[in-house]
């Protein structure tokens, strides 16, 4: 598997404080990768860092291949584009305004590309309209627009929805979808607002206190978090031998507990297992959201760091 950016051991400190601690994580190229933690659990140090706007305390990290310690990270980082915390423009400025300011400071031949820009984040019709006057959704597409000045493939986004009302998430939302399948752009998205990035991300890195806890792919998180039937009956292992028999996938938790995963008529359960004679004493349906996976993962208390 290619990585666009993998960071090894990469630690921040100020002074005392540790806000990020030994942090291993891989993006694969082509992902949507949920970068999940509270606020101040580390999510911005560390982006800060792969943008080049603060230096490590140790460790280190591979942007294209090229470490961060190499002279040709400057070359690297013209591949990436970035929204760190608020996104940064001419308030007195129009949307297109804004982008020819990019482009020159880019040091772009021609201003080519704005009008595709700006219609593929829906701020085409803005006119002279000035930016500070935008709605904050407009705004966080203004800054994406900004970001992908130069053509980047890869694309860091720091908490892009917080904030936002319903209709602007689903801007966002729709527009990172794009980005990613129609242009083949790498995207690492900071949030801590789960069930919306649950809609986005093919892996994830979940962090907190300044230490990743757990790296994995979507398709093995929703295998972890899928829908099952919680059922009591009288004889656990009676349950066992009629499920087998059904080819049925399910985990004994007790001797009178269990786990049942997959589609079934409750009815024909319980018929099935009355046949046994074992009686099916209660179910329930459970299906764990993004959000608690993560509290069950890192556990319930909170904090503030960087």
């Amino acid at each position: 598997m290619e990585f666009i950016l993998k960071t090894n051991a990469l630690s921040k400190s100020y002074r005392k404080f540790r806000a990020l601690d030994s942090v291993t994580m891989n993006v694969p190229k082509g992902a949507i990768y949920g970068f999940v933690g509270r606020n101040g659990a580390g999510k911005t140090t560390l982006i800060r860092l792969i943008c080049g706007l603060q230096e490590p305390s140790a460790g280190e990290f591979t942007l294209y291949g090229t470490k961060h310690t190499d002279s040709k990270i400057a070359r690297a980082r013209r591949h990436m584009g970035a929204v760190v915390e608020t996104p940064a423009f001419y308030g007195d400025m129009t949307a297109a305004e804004n982008l020819k300011m990019q482009y020159a400071m880019l040091g772009l031949p021609s201003y080519d590309g704005i009008d595709d820009l700006l219609k593929l984040v829906r701020l085409d019709d803005t006119g002279k309209k000035k930016a500070k006057n935008f709605s904050l959704g407009m705004k966080q597409r203004l800054g994406i627009a900004l970001a992908l000045c130069g053509n980047p493939d890869f694309l860091i986004l720091d908490e892009p929805i917080n904030g936002l009302d319903p209709q602007g998430i689903v801007e966002i939302r729709e527009l990172i979808l794009r980005l990613n399948r129609e242009r083949n752009i790498t995207v690492l998205i900071s949030s801590h607002i789960l069930d919306e990035l649950a809609k986005l991300a093919t892996h994830y890195g979940f962090i907190d206190k300044g230490k990743i806890v757990q790296e994995i792919s979507a398709k093995e998180l929703e295998a972890k978090c899928r829908k099952y039937l919680h059922v009591k009956v009288s004889d656990a292992a009676v349950f066992a031998n009629v499920m087998d028999k059904r080819g049925a996938e399910y985990e004994i938790l007790s001797d009178t507990e269990a786990n049942l995963y997959g589609e079934f008529r409750i009815s024909e359960l319980s018929a099935a297992l009355a046949a046994e004679q074992c009686e099916l004493l209660s179910i329930t349906e459970h299906e764990e959201s993004l959000e608690n996976y993560f509290i069950n993962l890192v556990g319930s208390d909170g904090g503030d760091r960087a």
